[in-house]
């Protein structure tokens, strides 16, 4: 039911979606499928995005510069020995929304593929995935999408279904009517990859699919990225930047020099926060109204690194309903 109504939202068949536990496992399903060759990965991704390409590939990690991922050092090292480009839409130390249609337009020069990680921006932003089209994108749905830990989907693109290989087939990797013992072949789509489930993690999911899928997705997108505007604002008027100067999402950076300090002091003023070196994470949802970012005007100048996230619900509705998610606002999983 999960993998139907989520198609659906995205867009997609339901017969190029897998249901899986995690993003990681969704990035290792797709290395374990293609060629020993050479992906590229910022090297600042999400750990989830960057150690499952290693066992059986190449990695070049394209550092950063000026601690930002930048879009043109990724296109720069693309050529015909790539394989793939694995990337987050949202990158979540710098807050920016990385310019897909630009690295898909890089990679089909070179003949390469385009994983794209969706966890930090579903559900908070809208994907077009007919435009973009990438050969496989994957979210974890604990985040934006308001599901519990455990409910993940990978989707691949239709022409590139038939070297999927399922990275840990089980009984929920056949065709239904779903057996348990004896030999069965494995779905002929994307369903061969299905995980067998964490029973709790996906009956949390239908609800929260449910409210996702009555919302007007463009319209949540214009809310979240309105609210990181007005922070971004006030953050300037009172002499803050944000790290990087690509395109902004609903993630807001802000660099200065006490990020401990900054995360104590807004979680005092009831803004969810944690500390990232010199960063300072925080996360609020669509629930989220202009007396949030009214919150931080409270707050001195010198506040370090402060991601503050203005989205589609998340995690503190999430506790509330008693479905976990995770205590660092900036984790893919």
């Amino acid at each position: 039911m999960t993998v139907v109504t989520w198609g659906a939202m995205q867009s997609v068949d339901p017969g190029t979606v897998s249901a899986l536990g995690s993003l990681a496992e969704a990035a290792a399903t797709v290395a374990a499928s293609l060629p020993p060759g050479r992906i590229v990965v910022p090297a600042e991704e999400f750990r989830s995005n960057l150690f499952p390409w290693s066992p059986r590939h190449e990695v070049v990690a394209v550092p950063t510069r000026d601690g930002v991922t930048r879009v043109e050092d990724l296109v720069d090292a693309l050529d015909d020995r790539v394989s793939l480009l694995a990337v987050s839409e949202v990158t979540s130390r710098e807050g920016q929304r990385l310019d897909l249609a630009a690295l898909r337009a890089a990679t089909d020069r070179v003949g390469a593929r385009l994983f794209v990680n969706l966890t930090q921006s579903l559900g908070a932003l809208h994907f077009d995935a007919a435009r973009i089209r990438p050969d496989y994108f994957a979210v974890h749905g604990y985040k934006w999408m308001l599901c519990p830990r455990g409910a993940a989907w990978l989707v691949t693109r239709p022409d590139r279904l038939d070297g999927l290989r399922a990275l840990a087939p089980g009984w929920k990797s056949t065709s239904p009517p779903h057996g348990y013992f004896g030999p069965a072949d494995l779905a002929p789509d994307a369903a061969r990859c299905d995980a067998s489930p964490a029973w709790f993690s996906w009956v949390g999911a239908i609800p929260a699919l449910r409210l996702l899928g009555s919302l007007d997705a463009e319209r949540v997108e214009r809310h979240c990225l309105a609210l990181a505007g007005e922070l971004t604002e006030r953050a300037e008027a009172a002499g803050l930047r944000r790290v990087t100067d690509g395109p902004a999402s609903h993630i807001v950076v802000l660099r200065t020099g006490q990020a401990d300090g900054i995360a104590v002091r807004l979680r005092e003023r009831g803004v969810r926060a944690t500390a990232l070196g010199d960063r300072s994470a925080s996360a609020s949802t669509t629930s989220t109204t202009s007396t949030t970012p009214s919150r931080l005007r409270a707050l001195s100048p010198d506040i370090g690194v402060l991601a503050h996230r203005l989205t589609a619900r998340g995690r503190r509705s999430g506790r509330e309903n008693g479905q976990g998610g995770c205590d660092h606002p900036c984790h893919d999983s």
